[in-house]
C-alpha cells in the first residue's frame, strides 16, 4: 500500500509558492507542493442547465454556489496539494482514451485530463447549477461534454465506451452506493479502470473523528468516536450563519464499499493513503503533531478494474 507521506519533503510545512496546475504531466513525479495562499476563486456566473435527469436526485444544487466558490478552477486546497497529485501519479497515458468523469461538479478536473493527454470527457452530475457551471467553464472546448444525470440511476452515459472512470470525493455523497460502482462498471470498456478518491472511512468520519493531545505522553493522537456501523451525517455549510444549508455525508465502513465493488464486478488493483498537508506553526507541540499527521492518512485513492468473475 502506498502513500503520499515524504517526511524529507521540504513543502510538507506549506512554505509559500502556489500548484503547478499548467505543468501537471502523468509521468512526472512532484517533489514540491507549495502551500498556496486562500482566496476565494473566481466562479462563472451559474444558471439552471437544459435536459435535467428524470431522477428527482440533485445532488449538491442545493449548495452550488458555496461549493463553486469553494473549488473554482483549480480544486479546494486538500484537492491542489494532496488529491489532484496523487491521481496524476496513477493517470498513465491517456492519450486518446475516453474519460467519464462520475459525480464530476463544476468540472474543474477537465483541464487536468486534457492535460494528461484524454481525447474526450464526459461528466455527470445530478446538481443542474453545477453542470451549467462546468459547461460554461469548458465552453470553448468540443472534447469535454456535462450532462445532468443522478449518477446512482442508469443513463445514457453507462454505455461500456470509457477507458477511465473518475470518481473523485464523491462515493460518500451519495445515497446508493451499489447503484453507483454498478453504473460505473457499465460505463468501462473491458479493458477500462477507475480511479476512486474519497475521505478515509477509518481516520476521518465528519463529527466522529477528532486530533487530540496526550498531556502525559506528550502525543498528538487521533480519535476515533464511531466506525463499524453505517449511518448519514449531515454537514453544516456555514456553521453559525442562521438558516445554513446542509448537505449529507454517508459513512460506511470499508466491508461496504468493498463488497459493493464485488457486487459491481469490480476489483481493487491498486491502493494509496493519503496524508495531509498541512502543518501546525513551530512550537513546543509541533514535533508530534507532524508526526502523527505523517501516521493518520485523510483520504483513500483506490483503482480498480474489471473483474467479471465476482458477479
Amino acid at each position: 500500500m502506498k502513500s503520499n507521506r515524504n517526511s524529507g519533503d521540504p513543502a510538507s510545512n506549506r512554505k509559500g509558492g502556489s500548484p503547478f496546475w499548467e505543468k501537471m504531466k502523468p509521468k512526472k513525479t512532484e517533489r514540491s507542493i507549495p502551500r498556496e495562499k486562500t482566496t476565494t476563486p473566481k466562479k462563472p456566473i451559474i444558471s439552471a442547465a437544459p435536459n435535467p435527469s428524470k431522477s428527482q436526485e440533485k445532488g449538491w444544487d442545493q449548495v452550488a454556489q458555496w461549493y463553486e466558490s469553494l473549488v473554482g478552477d483549480e480544486g479546494s486546497d486538500y484537492h491542489k496539494h494532496v488529491i489532484v497529485p496523487a491521481v496524476v501519479k496513477r493517470l498513465g497515458d491517456l492519450s486518446g482514451k475516453r474519460v467519464i468523469d462520475v459525480c464530476c461538479g463544476q468540472g474543474f478536473l477537465g483541464k487536468m485530463l486534457r492535460h494528461a493527454g484524454a481525447a474526450y470527457i464526459q461528466g455527470v452530475d445530478a446538481s443542474p447549477q453545477l453542470i451549467a457551471a462546468a459547461r460554461q467553464r469548458h465552453i470553448d472546448d468540443a472534447k469535454q461534454r456535462y450532462m445532468v444525470a443522478d449518477a446512482c440511476q442508469p443513463g445514457v452515459w453507462a454505455d461500456a465506451s470509457y477507458d477511465l472512470a473518475i470518481c473523485l470525493m464523491a462515493v460518500h455523497d451519495v445515497p446508493d452506493l451499489r447503484g453507483l460502482f454498478h453504473n460505473i462498471a457499465r460505463a468501462l470498456t473491458p479493458e477500462g479502470r477507475v480511479l476512486l478518491v474519497f475521505m478515509h472511512p477509518c481516520f476521518r468520519i465528519p463529527q466522529h473523528t477528532h486530533w487530540g493531545w496526550d498531556e502525559e505522553k506528550q502525543k498528538q493522537y487521533r480519535r476515533v468516536d464511531r466506525y463499524g456501523s453505517e449511518h448519514t451525517i449531515h454537514i453544516t455549510t456555514h456553521p453559525g450563519r442562521k438558516n445554513s444549508q446542509q448537505t449529507k455525508f454517508y459513512h460506511r465502513p470499508l466491508p461496504s464499499y468493498i463488497n459493493a465493488l464485488a457486487d459491481a464486478g469490480l476489483a481493487l488493483s491498486g491502493c494509496d493513503e493519503l496524508f495531509t498537508h498541512r502543518r501546525s506553526q513551530v512550537g513546543p507541540r509541533s514535533k508530534a503533531e507532524h508526526f502523527a499527521a505523517e501516521e493518520f492518512p485523510m483520504f483513500l485513492l483506490w483503482e480498480l478494474r474489471h473483474c467479471p468473475g465476482l458477479q
